[in-house]
């Protein structure tokens, strides 16, 4: 039994049709966002939901058999308890209110196509590793953010109250100029005074409008330049190390699983046991001498 379930689990067509299985949940989930043809094939498309949860239950319990009698080892994989996770929580008492949340785990099945395509799961894990990386670059851009916020209340924030009123209001507008969403109208609004540009129909909060032409090009000019063309590399720098790596995780998955690995830690170990050998011989001809 355990033999077969191993076969099985480890089967292309099972694969494939469990990740179409995962499809058909996802046009589940799309087509209850269509109310009137939910309530019309209600029936039908709860059917299919119940079709799916059986396909998934019987994929987590062929998987647990093949681990034979230490079935605890099916939980090692982080996937594997995402997906136990999943599939648990459709049997929770679920009703009025909450229905909302038993659409969101519904929603979540189709999550489960990670798991099933081995390069989508590669450039997930890659994200995972380049976290840490991202993390310090995000530090170092909250830093440009921050200095740049305060220097633009202090030089605009009299002129162009409705992006650099405060703190956080300058923020928030400096986290639109690096998107580059229409960041030239604030340029502009800068360069030339609210009075003269932007601030149709606002009139009323424009109350000292000052032209700032040189000092609002290179402030927001350098931003864009640092913010969006040196810090998007650096992301992006960090998630290629990152995918580098996770295809160098994968590959040695595939040596081992494959006995390639073992092939070549065995003709290392020979290669290690020749070379004992020569080193034996050459140390006992120099006593000799």
């Amino acid at each position: 039994m355990v033999k077969l379930c191993k076969s099985i689990a480890d089967s292309k067509a099972f694969q494939n049709f469990v990740t179409i299985a995962i499809l058909v949940a996802g046009v589940l989930v799309g087509i209850a966002t269509y109310p009137e043809f939910s309530a019309r094939h209600e029936f039908i498309l709860e059917v299919l939901n119940k079709v799916v949860l059986v396909i998934f239950i019987i994929e987590i319990l062929v998987k647990l058999i093949a681990e034979g009698n230490k079935p605890w080892r099916y939980f090692l994989d982080a996937w594997n308890v995402f997906d136990f996770i999943i599939v648990a929580a459709a049997f929770l008492p679920f009703g009025g209110s909450s229905v909302a949340i038993l659409r969101l785990l519904r929603l979540l099945r189709v999550l489960k196509l990670i798991k099933a395509l081995p390069k989508l799961q590669m450039l997930v894990g890659a994200l995972l590793k380049s976290i840490p990386s991202m993390g310090y670059v995000s530090i170092l851009l909250l830093l440009l953010f921050y200095i740049y916020a305060v220097a633009g209340v202090f030089f605009f924030g009299e002129n162009d109250p409705t992006h650099f009123a405060d703190l956080q209001t300058s923020m928030l507008s400096l986290f639109r100029v690096v998107t580059l969403e229409d960041w030239t109208d604030i340029m502009y609004i800068n360069m030339f005074g609210c009075a003269n540009y932007g601030y149709d129909g606002t009139m009323d909060i424009c109350v000292n409008s000052i032209g700032n032409p040189a000092g609002s090009v290179i402030f927001f000019v350098s931003f864009v330049l640092i913010g969006t063309m040196i810090f998007l590399n650096l992301f992006i720098g960090v998630i290629m190390n990152g995918m580098d790596e996770a295809k160098a995780e994968m590959a040695l998955s595939d040596k081992i699983e494959s006995g390639e690995a073992k092939t070549n830690v065995d003709d290392l170990e020979k290669k290690l046991q020749e070379m004992q050998e020569l080193l034996t011989l050459y140390k006992m001809q120099n006593k000799e001498e």
